[in-house]
């Protein structure tokens, strides 16, 4: 419980400075504002490191495609929108378009140019969707989302949704399938974290070609049992293939 009263004034502290102090530089290019983002993400994960005992590792970095890609991640904690901007350079995430209202948090990220959807508006997010996100993709940026719309518990099922089918069929480009545990140690609603390291997984890409049913059977049949093996106890002198991060 210390650690994570300590952890959330630090991280809302530096986080309302850093935001404060980073104003003026709106008005740099887009991608120089970007590092700005990415200069904090790497602050706050050396903050939760050091305060939380949070640790990742990396597996299955060989099945990143060199180009530009679609990752559809597990999304478990508020962890895991941070971790990506380090891994996948210039990456730009699939949210809801009303985090954008949010005072200096949602106008930098706005400003760094990810992907903003109406969730009320049914087939015409969509299609806008599928437009800027492949866009983006075209102007070799990757994007990252979770196609379970939401976070989802450590050993709770929820549908995969339209969207990640949608975008990997109308984008034309291999879909990178992420497993990981941030949930055993970042619950979701939860205020106390736990120490530990948290494993991110990447996939076999799926290459397009796909249809919609047999893509989104496809993601669920390797994205779910890989969680589930991630969630589960190591065994003491087990070794991976990893690659150790923060």
């Amino acid at each position: 419980m210390i650690r994570s009263v300590l952890f959330a004034a630090v991280f809302y502290v530096l986080t309302a400075i850093f935001a404060v102090l980073c104003l003026p530089f709106m008005l740099l290019p887009r991608k120089m504002f970007s590092g700005l983002a990415r200069l904090w993400v790497r602050m706050m994960m050396g903050v939760i490191r050091c305060i939380l005992g949070i640790r990742y590792e990396l597996r299955g970095t060989g099945n990143i495609p060199e180009g530009p890609a679609i990752f559809a991640s597990k999304h478990q904690s508020a962890w895991d929108v941070l971790i990506y901007n380090l891994i996948i350079p210039d990456c730009a995430y699939v949210l809801k378009r009303e985090l954008y209202r949010i005072p200096l948090w949602g106008w930098y990220v706005w400003r760094i140019g990810m992907v903003g959807i109406d969730r009320s508006a049914g087939a015409k997010a969509l299609k806008k969707l599928v437009g800027d996100a492949t866009a983006l993709l075209d102007s070799g940026r990757s994007i990252v989302i979770f196609p379970q719309g939401t976070r989802t518990a450590p050993g709770e099922s929820k549908p995969y949704l339209p969207g990640a089918a949608a975008l990997y069929t109308g984008a034309g480009y291999p879909v990178v399938p992420v497993a990981l545990n941030s949930g055993s140690f970042w619950p979701r609603r939860t205020f106390v974290k736990k120490p530990g390291v948290i494993t991110v997984e990447f996939l076999p890409p799926i290459p397009p070609g796909l249809d919609r049913r047999a893509f989104l059977k496809q993601i669920e049949a390797q994205i779910e049992p890989a969680t589930l093996r991630l969630e589960q106890p190591v065994p003491r002198g087990s070794t991976v293939d990893s690659q150790a991060g923060e």
